[in-house]
């Protein structure tokens, strides 16, 4: 019996949710490992920079060098991610990412590390970022159908978030005990895994792209579905100012606050680990809650984004402010989430990658300036006032986007049927969407 037991063809359950199909699964695996690698390098960087000689300011420069080039090809890298296969632009840009962080690690553990050249390094890996980051959104995007659409974004960043946590905290113990060459050589090699799994990503489901005019043409295009839906360019704006406070916020004045104030930079990063532990709270809760009006919850969760730069004015103590920050990660995960479902119903499958490009490109282009200008605001209107005006701001752009028809009135789309990027709805409740005139301009794919 034993025997005739062991052949008999009992069937095989798979470990992963029916939804989570091939390439959801490859994309998810290979973002983690880039995530554990990235946020343990960008502690590495900076102390690689100081360990060199550099001060703070050699350390900020290096991180604008990342950044300049990320803003300035963004739109051409959505533009092209839209023309070739993306999984082929995301392999590319992988492997920049890995020649680059190696030669950096190369530097740093050879002791000849000068401030040009990593400069230059973080650089090249700022341009891999912009040509990788739409074609990586797109790609998701395009991966899953519209009825699991929430949930399988919420696990998605659920997922990075918490890779996210992990590699900081793993990467400034191995700082600590190995050093930072070693750091960014991890980083690289986390890269030339990542763009393995990729590589195998299938792209046999897109439909072949139609002969464009041109780059300047594909651009052109881009704009034109960004700029025709009033809830999309909104929130864009809206979000390039409210990163921006929030950089200098918490990237300028947080650490200063810290040190005056709560002990200094254990307390500062246990606060940090708290709003991290807080997107992971909040992508688990968006895996089951599924709001009818996606922007109008993701809006009303970015309010309490001005709730840690008002904590860091009083100054709160290390307690209320590590709860501030937890609450702040859990509703900022509401938007992202809302935010990602919105464009996959809205946006047509072809054109994901460019107006994913005009996103990154809001989140990115005005956080440089922001930093820089924390320091002479300080300096003018002194630091509670300039951390109040961080909270205001954030506060009075999140209340205007709520003035738009689209935001307050888009709603999930439900009872599938096939066609565009996946999965959209029909019946009763598609009929009067597409009758509303506050729908935004546009086809929906």
């Amino acid at each position: 019996m034993k025997s005739a037991a062991r052949h008999l063809p009992f069937p095989r359950r798979s470990r992963r949710p029916a939804w989570a199909g091939r390439n959801y699964t490859l994309l998810t695996s290979a973002a983690v490992v880039t995530s554990l690698g990235s946020n343990g390098a960008l502690i590495a960087a900076a102390f690689a920079v100081l360990e060199t000689g550099g001060d703070s300011g050699d350390v900020g420069l290096v991180a604008a060098a990342r950044t300049l080039p990320l803003v300035l090809f963004l739109l051409v890298g959505g533009a092209v991610a839209d023309r070739l296969p993306r999984h082929r632009v995301m392999v590319a840009a992988n492997s920049l990412n890995c020649v680059s962080q190696g030669a950096f690690a190369v530097l740093v553990l050879a002791g000849h590390a000068q401030l040009w050249q990593m400069m230059l390094l973080s650089a090249l890996g700022g341009t891999g970022q912009a040509f990788f980051s739409p074609a990586a959104e797109g790609m998701l995007l395009s991966s899953v159908t519209a009825e699991q659409a929430s949930r399988a974004f919420a696990m998605f960043r659920m997922a990075m978030q918490g890779a996210g946590l992990g590699g900081a905290a793993l990467g400034g113990a191995m700082v600590a005990v190995i050093g930072p060459g070693w750091v960014l050589a991890a980083d690289a090699v986390a890269f030339a895994v990542a763009g393995t799994f990729r590589w195998f990503l299938d792209v046999s489901h897109v439909p072949p792209r139609e002969a464009g005019g041109g780059l300047l043409a594909d651009l052109r295009e881009g704009w034109h579905e960004f700029a025709g839906r009033p809830w999309l360019w909104s929130i864009v704006v809206q979000f390039s100012i409210a990163n921006a406070v929030v950089a200098a916020a918490q990237g300028v004045y947080g650490p200063l606050v810290a040190r005056d104030h709560l002990g200094g930079a254990a307390p500062w990063g246990m606060a940090l680990a708290f709003f991290g532990g807080g997107t992971v709270a909040g992508a688990l809760l968006m895996s089951r809650w599924k709001p009818r009006r996606l922007l109008l919850a993701g809006t009303l969760g970015v309010f309490p984004l001005a709730l840690p730069s008002a904590a860091l004015a009083v100054p709160a103590s290390i307690g209320l402010l590590c709860a501030v920050m937890f609450v702040t990660g859990v509703t900022l995960e509401v938007f992202g989430v809302s935010w990602m479902t919105a464009l996959h119903q809205e946006i047509p499958e072809h054109k994901l990658s460019r107006v994913a490009a005009y996103d990154w490109f809001g989140s990115v282009a005005m956080v440089p300036l922001a930093t820089a200008l924390a320091g002479p605001a300080e300096s003018a209107f002194g630091r509670p006032a300039a951390l109040w005006g961080c909270a205001v701001l954030v506060v009075v752009v999140t209340g205007l986007v709520l003035c738009v028809p689209e935001v307050r009135n888009l709603r999930r789309w439900t009872k599938p049927v096939t066609g565009g990027t996946g999965t959209k709805s029909s019946g009763p409740e598609a009929a009067r969407l597409s009758a509303d005139p506050e729908r935004p301009v546009g086809g929906h794919g």
